[in-house]
C-alpha cells in the first residue's frame, strides 16, 4: 500500500490568499501566522505593497491579518505575486545572481543567513540566500 503524504507550502498559501483577496478587492485577509510570513508582511508593507498588518494571538498559532492597500479609485496597488522557491524544488542565488524584479520596480523577497530582506538590500550587504518570492 502506497500512502502519500500532503506537501504544503505556507508561504505560496499566503501569497494565493493576499492574491485572491486583492483581486476581489477586500479590506483585508486573515492568515494563519508564522514569523516567516510576519517578515514577509513586514518587507511588503515597507515596500509600500500593503496598507499595514498585524499579529491576533487567536488559537494555538494566532492569526496574520494584513491590510490590503488601494490607489483613490480602489485600483490595486499589489499587480503580482509570485512565489520563486518551492519545497520541491528551492532555488538560491549567490550575491552577484539577484534577480532584478520589473526592471527594479519590483522586489524579489530573500532569506539570508542575516534574516528576510529585499533584493536591494540583500545586494547592499553583501550576501545571497533563498529568493522567496517576486512582487510587483
Amino acid at each position: 500500500m502506497l500512502i502519500v503524504g500532503t506537501i504544503t507550502d505556507p508561504i505560496a498559501d499566503m501569497l494565493t490568499q493576499i492574491r485572491n483577496a486583492n483581486t476581489a478587492r477586500h479590506d483585508h485577509v486573515d492568515i494563519p501566522a508564522s514569523k516567516l510570513k510576519m517578515e514577509i508582511a513586514r518587507i511588503l508593507k515597507d515596500e509600500g505593497f500593503i496598507a499595514d498588518w498585524r499579529f491576533i494571538e487567536r488559537g494555538p498559532q494566532g492569526v496574520l491579518r494584513v491590510i490590503l492597500r488601494y490607489g483613490p479609485r480602489k485600483e490595486q496597488i499589489l499587480s503580482g505575486l509570485r512565489r520563486a522557491s518551492r519545497p520541491g524544488l528551492r532555488l538560491y542565488t549567490t550575491r552577484s545572481e539577484i534577480p532584478r524584479i520589473r526592471g527594479g520596480m519590483g522586489v524579489a523577497i530573500l532569506t539570508t543567513s542575516r534574516g528576510v530582506m529585499t533584493d536591494r538590500q540583500a545586494r547592499r550587504m553583501g550576501v545571497g540566500g533563498e529568493v522567496l518570492c517576486y512582487v510587483w
